[in-house]
């Protein structure tokens, strides 16, 4: 069979995982039941994610948190009449915390968390297989960070993002419906019916790094704050990662084997960028014990022009890929309050709407971007004042995506021009999608 020069295209198209959808905003279980608000609030260790400037205003000797946040989505997509549904398993990002004073008014710390991360299974052998099957992706950031309580009520902070993650997903390289339709032309009749006849396996990990994460903090008043913050761009590199090749069976192997080998243990590069965010935030203390926060969070997704992928090997030259993805800047704004209902309890309630950066003539199904509506509650409770349990729960309901579609070169029609099918397909789909996202914390101080 005639080798299909356009095969690294499902190599190309299967990294887009790493566009909307990855930014994780459910870090810290506190600030989750306030729906993450968090750049204009004294948060003490937290602080270093939310503005680092308000690690300033912390009052305490040292301060510890840790938070574990697993996150159960599912998305639907209906093709044809019939719908389907993700198989997914939990992602479970996370962030704990350090802090202490080194003086009355510059304190330092350390924190690590998940900032960006995704899983998605649509399974192997759903009807746009040749776009996504499944991924994983996870990017983890310690940060060192300072903070200098320039006056009373004006504190900057900044620290040092160290980054690092890796990817793994998989997807289908040749469409069955049209596999099945050379095997028909051959005699052999249509033996793939629904099951993808081969599939690409890439994992590759980035390597460090470096970033930064400022801030600003100011107590206008006793009652309002206001504060930003800003966290720049830093582009993950996978500089060689690896290929892999399944055949669905024996058939499929010796109609495509000499075809797609080529691209079995094969080593590539590629580059994704961890957007910039800008926060902006105000809180507010009306009456005693309750606070009332605003943010809004600006992020840089425009940096995701488009995806290029090359191959190591200079005979594979061929095979490199330049796809565009054209995504937009997006705002997720955020309400929150807390209420001290007791000595002891703390309760909260907040709402987050998240926009979609995606590009409506890029629209795959690897993350089905649309805009989120994210109401959450929480509470802290406190056996003893240095300890506190904290639990939260997030609901996010996908405002839906009807009639999406993305053009696909397919690459067996675009090899064989005597199928009579069109070198270039479209998959079209409604989609939706939720999550149940619930969280549990705790910190200690003293």
């Amino acid at each position: 069979m005639k080798r299909l020069t356009l095969a690294a295209l499902g190599v190309a198209v299967a990294l887009g995982a790493a566009a909307e959808g990855y930014q994780v905003n459910t870090l810290s279980t506190k600030q989750l039941g306030m729906a993450h608000t968090g750049a204009a609030l004294h948060l003490d260790a937290e602080s270093m994610y939310f503005n680092p400037a308000g690690l300033g205003f912390m009052d305490r000797t040292l301060d510890l948190s840790a938070s574990f946040t697993p996150i159960m989505a599912t998305a639907k997509a209906t093709v044809d009449g019939q719908t389907y549904t993700t198989d997914n398993t939990a992602s479970t990002p996370l962030m704990a915390s350090a802090a202490f004073s080194i003086n009355r008014n510059i304190k330092a710390g350390i924190t690590f968390y998940t900032p960006y991360g995704s899983s998605i299974n649509w399974t192997d052998n759903w009807p746009g297989a040749v776009l996504s099957q499944n991924v994983s992706l996870k990017v983890y950031t310690v940060q060192p960070t300072v903070a200098w309580r320039v006056l009373p009520n004006l504190s900057v902070g900044a620290g040092l993002t160290i980054s690092w993650g890796s990817v793994d997903l998989n997807k289908g390289l040749v469409s069955a419906s049209t596999l099945d339709r050379l095997t028909t032309a051959l005699g052999m009749g249509a033996p793939f019916g629904d099951t993808t006849p081969a599939s690409l396996n890439l994992n590759g990990s980035a390597g460090l790094r470096c970033g930064i994460n400022v801030g600003a903090m100011w107590d206008v008043t006793r009652t309002v704050t206001v504060g930003a913050s800003f966290r720049s761009q830093v582009d993950m590199k996978v500089k060689a990662g690896d290929a892999s090749l399944t055949y669905a069976n024996e058939v499929a192997r010796q109609l495509l084997g000499e075809t797609l080998d080529v691209l079995d243990h094969a080593n590539f590069r590629a580059e994704m960028p961890a957007p910039w965010v800008l926060s902006l935030g105000a809180s507010w203390k009306p009456v005693k014990g309750l606070t009332l926060a605003l943010d809004g969070r600006l992020t840089g997704w425009n940096a995701y022009k488009s995806l290029d992928v090359e191959f190591l090997s200079e005979q594979l030259t061929p095979y490199n890929q330049h796809l565009p993805k054209n995504y937009s800047n997006a705002w997720a704004v955020a309400l929150g309050a807390q209420y001290a209902a007791t000595s002891r309890l703390d309760v909260r309630a907040g709402v987050m709407v998240d926009t979609t950066p995606v590009n409506s003539d890029h629209y795959n199904p690897e993350t089905p971007g649309m805009t989120k509506i994210e109401p959450a509650v929480g509470l802290s409770f406190r056996p003893i004042p240095q300890l506190s349990v904290d639990v939260a729960f997030m609901y996010v309901a996908g405002c839906g995506k009807d009639n999406a579609s993305v053009t696909y070169t397919d690459l067996l029609a675009a090899s064989m021009p005597q199928l009579g099918l069109p070198a270039e397909a479209t998959f079209t789909a409604d989609y939706k999608a939720h999550a149940i996202i619930p969280s549990i914390g705790v910190s200690f101080s003293f």
